[in-house]
């Protein structure tokens, strides 16, 4: 072997290990998410120009339903089996298993002071930095706008009751032959808002968890009166069981739905597949004895503790989080801001669309309405168990299994009885 023929093969011995030593040095990270309409393709967007930035992070995005993030996520993380970045709903119930970000982030002080009043909804104890909110959401009203012209029947005002908008409603389905006056998504977290407001405290004095009382019931009893005389269709929630969540987005959008109770996150998905079909208009929330409030809640994307990449993860977190990015990602998405600085300066939305426009200042507008208990349930860490609790026996009487009664006895059996699972288990 003559010496050039040697230092040839030596070197490209030398390329091949440091071919293998950068593909060892790729960190590849997996994150779960879920559509309300296409914000996934901003989200990749933003993940894309960070992999330009940061070639040795890729970071798969793997889309589910959204099932798959209240039923199957929290089954991979109990197992170990989870991803390393999550965008979740279940914001407190799922906190056992997030990353501290804080050690791996340059600057902390500015996630707490954009992020501070949302932390705690991600950290019961209120200390930790794990995720920010891809979107803050009110939950409310819809109506067919352009139904109440053509019935000639008046929307009724702002300050009006649950029960003046019912009555509203069935008038403009009996005149115009619409199959559903009133239709709700199907969720606790969505009754919760106007239990609120027909006095459910939902708390005792010393912050245990009391789901029934008469605030509760009261709404709860609507809810059932309306499904029996045909405000509401016993289709929609009685073709599904359990804590089964069932939304009516479609239903609206194909104007077959006076009045459809959900919340800020369909904005986006009614922009496009309603466009100017029919006039879609948010209304504030309807009143109560004691408040005029939804909930509020949304999506954050978390890190998870059991990642093998911490300071990896805390760097695509924190690149995602910053104010321009979270910008384009709320503004492009149509999504109200959880970032206390953009909601400051205000966000460029990407629309032209009067009605959602109007949407998104509708909803915005009633963060500073909703009631402080709605705050406090949305960051109890066991709020899933009580949502579930109320959905499914409130589901189990409309369909006729149980009686109100009944229902409202097994709520509070069920709530007490998963907490003491939960804390047995150490959850």
């Amino acid at each position: 072997m003559t010496r050039n023929t040697a230092r040839v093969l030596g070197a490209s011995a030398l390329s091949l290990v440091l071919l293998a030593g950068n593909a060892l040095a790729q960190t590849e990270l997996v994150m779960t998410w879920y559509n309300d309409g296409n914000e996934s393709e901003v989200m990749q967007s933003l993940l894309d120009r960070f992999h330009e930035a940061n070639p040795d992070i890729t970071v798969n995005l793997n889309i589910v339903p959204y099932k798959a993030i209240l039923e199957g996520l929290p089954v991979q993380l109990a197992a170990g089996q989870g991803p390393d970045i999550a965008r979740v709903t279940d914001l407190g119930g799922l906190s056992q298993y997030y990353l501290d970000l804080t050690p791996h982030l340059a600057d902390a002080g500015y996630w707490t002071s954009n992020f501070g009043p949302f932390l705690k909804w991600l950290d019961p104890q209120g200390e930790a930095i794990s995720g920010f909110m891809t979107q803050l959401t009110v939950t409310g009203p819809y109506v067919n706008r352009t139904l109440f012209e053509q019935a000639e029947v008046d929307m009724p005002g702002e300050g009006a009751t649950w029960e003046e908008w019912a009555e509203a409603s069935r008038a403009v389905a009996e005149k115009l032959d619409i199959p559903i006056p009133m239709a709700w998504d199907r969720s606790g977290h969505r009754v919760s808002g106007p239990a609120i407001s027909e006095g459910a405290k939902m708390f005792t004095d010393d912050g245990k968890p009391a789901l029934v009382d008469d605030g509760l019931k009261a709404m709860a009893t609507m809810l059932y009166d309306w499904h029996q005389d045909g405000t509401m269709a016993k289709e929609l929630w009685g073709s599904v069981s359990g804590s089964t969540y069932l939304g009516a987005n479609e239903e609206f959008a194909n104007a077959q739905v006076v009045m459809y109770m959900s919340g800020s996150w369909q904005i986006p998905q009614f922009a496009e597949t309603i466009g100017d079909a029919f006039d879609w208009w948010a209304v504030p929330a309807p009143c109560g004895p004691s408040a005029c409030t939804g909930m509020p809640g949304g999506a954050a994307l978390v890190a998870m503790k059991d990642t093998a990449h911490p300071e990896e993860v805390a760097k695509v977190m924190d690149f995602l989080a910053q104010e321009e990015n979270l910008a384009e990602f709320y503004g492009k998405n149509l999504f109200i801001p959880g970032h206390l600085g953009l909601a400051q300066n205000g966000i460029a939305f990407a629309t032209d669309d009067e009605r959602a426009g109007h949407a998104l200042e509708t909803f915005a507008g009633a963060v500073p309405t909703i009631s402080p208990i709605a705050y406090d349930l949305q960051g109890y860490k066991y709020n899933r168990v009580m949502f579930n609790a109320l959905i499914s026996r409130l589901g189990e009487a409309i369909v006729g299994e149980l009686t109100l009664d009944q229902a409202f006895e097994r709520m509070t059996q069920d709530v007490e009885q998963q907490i003491a699972e939960q804390e047995r288990d150490g959850n």
